[in-house]
């Protein structure tokens, strides 16, 4: 006999008024009614607004404003208008200098509260261009019968829904301003409701969007896509599983994106679906400062863990008298040896382990670093963390892209480890998100 599904509750449908007590740290405001916490979109601190629940559960609950009955200094309008239906953004209709400011409040309270340890100096932030700076990302693609058309954008805030966008003024323009375009494209194919996603990778120069394909597109399908990347500088490809699938049109060449540090005289190559930083501008400005901190010269041997295809590695090598690589992903391996090869760059070594797991037997863990460069991923460095006792490097520098798990990792290397945090501070990553990307300086 089948079970039946509970149903799910009724949500009140009546506007509840409060006060905004502060931030969560994903950016949403957070009150309490009735002694739950409630966390409510688009809200900020000191204002009073009245809110509608979307969601209720044992613990908290989630709500969005319908009214705002005062409004906060740092309020502004939204400059989408597509701001509240698609969830690409969280932030925009907070003033930007107060985005920083309220991401620096945000690093403070995380290292206090979760690493135990006090921010003794904060850097001054690393700020770019707010708008049209995003160069990677993955875009869905829904083709609507209902609706007679193809949606390409982002997912619905909190919802699993394509929403219904024509732009994207967060996008590099060469794709934010084609949505439609792309859309209507996309509706002319034999194969509209068999594609899935759209990877988006923009080089210096280059503009490479990857199709990702359920069913083989047909030589018509071909035509069309290769006319629309012709029109608009782009180049299509197809992915037809894996990111090793991702293969040119027929008959057109391969095209490798790039991207340089003009600083270091140094030139990326990357392929479509490898990671590389959104937001070129302030990636610049992070490898400078990172460089400016470390003061490396030919004595320094230096151990760059989650190196990804070489970002930090490369750089720091310009200077450094020999430096690590190690990253977990091999293909991303592969490519940072290659990105060596292309900029000439012979005193680097890469390495592909899990920094997750016992790394103590291999070759490259048993050497002596004095300092340390590390960009995890948003689950931190924990448990490489340990073999710090052994390696001792006299500075470290933390890049993170997870305030939390960085605050955590601060905690273990000076609670547990010894060592003293000098200085930590938020760089402008993710404008117009609640992203936080950070850096710290810890020495012996």
């Amino acid at each position: 006999m089948s079970k039946r599904r509970p149903r799910k509750k009724q949500l009140p449908e009546t506007p509840v008024k409060v006060l905004i007590e502060s931030l969560a740290h994903d950016g949403r405001g957070v009150a309490h009614v009735e002694g739950k916490v409630v966390f409510i979109d688009e809200a900020l601190p000191g204002e009073e607004v009245e809110f509608i629940y979307t969601e209720i559960r044992k613990d908290y609950a989630e709500g969005k404003v319908v009214n705002l009955i005062t409004r906060a200094a740092d309020r502004v309008e939204a400059k989408c208008a597509h701001y509240g239906l698609c969830g690409g953004c969280s932030f925009q209709h907070v003033e930007s200098s107060a985005q920083i400011r309220i991401k620096q409040e945000l690093l403070h309270e995380q290292f206090k509260r979760i690493g135990k340890v006090e921010i003794p100096e904060l850097w001054e932030p690393l700020i770019g261009p707010h708008w049209g700076y995003r160069r990677k990302a993955r875009m869905g693609v829904k083709y609507v019968e209902k609706k007679g058309r193809v949606l390409v954008g982002f997912r619905e805030r909190r919802h699993p829904y394509l929403a219904e966008i024509d732009s994207c003024v967060v996008m590099h323009p060469i794709v934010g301003t084609k949505l439609l375009a792309l859309g209507e494209m996309i509706s002319g194919l034999s194969i509209r409701d068999k594609i899935p996603q759209i990877e988006v990778a923009i080089g210096d120069d280059q503009c490479v969007l990857s199709i990702r394909e359920l069913e083989p597109a047909t030589a018509a399908d071909h035509q069309l896509l290769s006319a629309f990347g012709k029109e608009h500088n782009m180049t299509i490809c197809l992915q037809s599983k894996g990111p090793d699938t991702i293969v040119p049109l027929p008959g057109e060449p391969e095209v490798i994106p790039t991207y340089s540090l003009p600083d270091q005289d140094i030139e990326f190559k990357f392929r479509p679906a490898m990671f590389t930083q959104v937001n070129y501008e302030i990636n610049k400005q992070m490898i400078n400062r990172v460089l400016d901190t470390l003061q490396l010269n030919e004595n320094d041997t230096v151990l760059d863990l989650f190196c990804g295809l070489g970002n930090f590695t490369l750089p720091m090598a310009k200077f450094a008298g020999k430096v690590i690589g190690v990253e977990g992903d091999q293909p991303l391996v592969n490519h940072a040896k290659e990105n060596a090869r292309h900029n000439n760059i012979t005193n680097v070594e890469f390495y592909a382990a899990d920094l997750s797991k016992d790394i103590s037997d291999m070759p490259w863990a048993r050497q002596k670093f004095n300092k340390i460069m590390l960009d995890p991923s948003r689950a931190g460095a924990s448990e490489v963390l340990k073999y710090f006792k052994k390696w001792q490097p006299d500075q470290i520098v933390y890049v993170s892209c997870n305030p939390s798990t960085l605050a955590r990792d601060a905690g273990i290397l000076v609670n547990e480890l010894g060592y003293k945090l000098i200085k930590a501070g938020v760089m402008d990553m993710f404008p117009q998100t609640g992203h936080v990307e950070s850096i710290a300086l810890f020495t012996k």
